[in-house]
């Protein structure tokens, strides 16, 4: 076996984002550019003689990807690497084989939500042995490293078969190619009451469709929901991941979930809608002409967990991301338990659940977990819901509905200002956070600011310290606003606008959220001037 040095030109590109190294398909197809960036997630794990997985959410350059990795896996003495068949696995799946076998490591290739194919986006993800996104000292370590490497290892080996389960040796390495859904799978039976799950299907009185979007997740659903639980076949749509993701943008939302939402949304809807993206971690859920809101969600799971076997003692705490709803908080003081607010990266909620101080966790972009993986997760979502559905016996909607009465409702939504130009952004951020102080105090409708910051964190359990998170303008009644540009793109910048009011009284609680809301986003226009730093007189997005 022959093993080649190859000469490379240290990277100049800026530092990953905190959901890895994202880049069109075409400079990942750079000469030496995945390598590169491999070669230097190699030498900070200290990879020789470390064990690892590896797969992908199955876009356009997932297979290349993967064996080219694997060829230098075996170049760098790595012990054992493990892949998922076809060179499929989820991110929250890749989470749980990490944990379950004690890996040190794993490389997901996905870029999440972002759209596929040859002109689409790639992606490349280190999760740390807790099974969650590498810190930010190691993907510090990871960017340093790439500025000063001037060679890689790549071992000269056939390309190893995906599409059949089986193990392969190369010198000290061994490859092995293993189902990318069964210890997944096993997981989601120890959590939930599939039973409880399975007689709600065969009752014949509940219906869902699962759309997986052409992503990762038809088949993990299509063996969960139609062969495990014994929802009829058809359930999940879209069930097989393609490299372009069927044309469509693998996002689980209303506007990119178009399909989804208009069965939703016709006379004879199914009782239950559910949708996730390219690489599993996220989802949407639907009742019948009714929208879910991630934060509605996870505040609607917590009070709730309690009927779902895994969480039947109690939750420990909750985490939200900052820009997320404070409906959770609600719940949290009712139950007299910690909520924690943390800037938007799952790696900040990893702290908090390796330290056994929190149970369940989420983020206001489709995001909800626990402390079952370290990734968020969702079809996990979509089975706590089907869960508590099935022991409560209420509609999505009147499951939503009561929580509101129960808690209140908070008027919530995203707008997003997509693919502007970064630099302009970065000067509406800028500009945004020179008026801060002289913020405080004004009206925001009948309620005066009484917060106006740029939201720093300091982690309860390490005690770093993070800054510039989020300008927060903040009103005497509970009533928010955000600005956040977003790292997640590829292209330009998006500037996300969250706007949030509570309403207690169950008369006021059924009106149409933009009319809400309304108020604070002619507000939130005018103090940050996006039309004149943008050229935007509108979001490209509302959520």
């Amino acid at each position: 076996m022959k093993i080649s040095v190859i000469d490379v030109v240290p990277f100049t590109d800026q530092r990953p984002g905190t959901s890895g190294l994202r880049k069109k398909v075409a400079v990942f197809k750079r000469p030496h550019y995945l390598e590169t960036f491999i070669q230097a997630v190699f030498d900070v794990m200290q990879a020789r003689r470390k064990t690892l997985v590896i797969g992908g959410d199955g876009r356009y350059y997932n297979r290349e990807a993967i064996q080219t990795i694997l060829k230098m896996a075996v170049a760098n003495g790595l012990k054992k690497v493990l892949v998922g068949r076809e060179g499929i696995l989820s991110t929250p799946a890749a989470s749980c084989i990490i944990r379950k076998y004690g890996l040190d490591g794993g490389i997901i290739l996905s870029a999440s939500h972002n759209p596929g194919g040859p002109n689409g986006d790639f992606g490349v993800k280190f999760n740390t042995e807790n099974g969650g996104p590498a810190p930010e000292r190691v993907t510090e370590a990871i960017y340093q490293r790439t500025r000063e490497l001037d060679s890689y290892r790549i071992a000269h080996i056939p390309e190893i078969v995906m599409d059949s389960l089986g193990r392969h040796t190369f010198g000290e390495t061994e490859i092995e190619v293993m189902d990318p859904v069964a210890d997944y799978a096993r997981l989601m039976e120890r959590l939930f009451d599939f039973d409880r799950i399975s007689r709600l299907f065969s009752s014949g009185r509940f219906h869902m469709i699962y759309d997986a979007m052409h992503a990762v997740t038809g088949p993990y659903a299509r063996q969960i929901l139609e062969e495990r639980l014994g929802a009829p076949r058809g359930t999940v749509r879209n069930g097989i991941p393609l490299p372009d993701f069927g044309g469509g943008h693998p996002d689980p939302n209303l506007v990119y979930a178009h399909d989804l939402v208009q069965v939703m949304w016709s006379e004879d809807a199914p009782d239950f809608g559910a949708a996730s993206d390219g690489d599993g971690d996220r989802n949407m859920v639907l009742g019948q002409r009714f929208f879910v809101t991630p934060s509605d969600s996870l505040a609607v799971l917590a009070a709730n967990a309690r009927l779902v076997p895994a969480y039947a003692q109690g939750l420990k705490g909750v985490a939200r991301s900052m820009p997320t709803s404070r409906a959770v908080d609600r719940v949290a003081a009712f139950l007299k338990i910690p909520c924690h607010e943390t800037p938007t990266g799952w790696k900040y909620f990893g702290n908090l659940l390796d330290a056994g101080m929190v149970t369940l966790c989420g983020e206001e972009s489709f995001g909800t977990g626990s402390d079952h993986v370290r990734e968020k997760d969702g079809l996990w979502a979509v089975l706590f819901w089907l869960d508590l559905l099935a022991a409560r016996g209420e509609s999505v909607e009147g499951v939503v509905r009561g929580h509101w009465r129960r808690f209140g409702r908070n008027y919530y939504s995203r707008h997003d200002y997509e693919g502007i130009d970064a630099d302009r952004a970065r000067e509406l951020m800028d500009a945004l956070r020179g008026r801060l102080a002289a913020l405080l105090g004004a009206s925001i409708g009948l309620e005066r600011v009484v917060l106006a910051d740029d939201f720093a964190y300091t982690d309860p359990v390490d005690g770093s310290v993070t800054t510039m998170q989020g300008v927060r303008i903040v009103g005497d009644r509970g009533s928010r606003i955000v600005f956040r540009l977003s790292g997640t793109g590829t292209e330009g910048a998006t500037l996300r606008v969250y706007l949030e009011t509570l309403e207690e009284d169950p008369a006021r609680q059924d009106g149409d959220t933009q009319a809400a809301l309304a108020d604070l986003a002619d507000y939130a226009g005018r103090i940050a001037r996006i039309e004149d730093f943008t050229g935007r007189n509108a979001p490209s997005v509302i959520t």
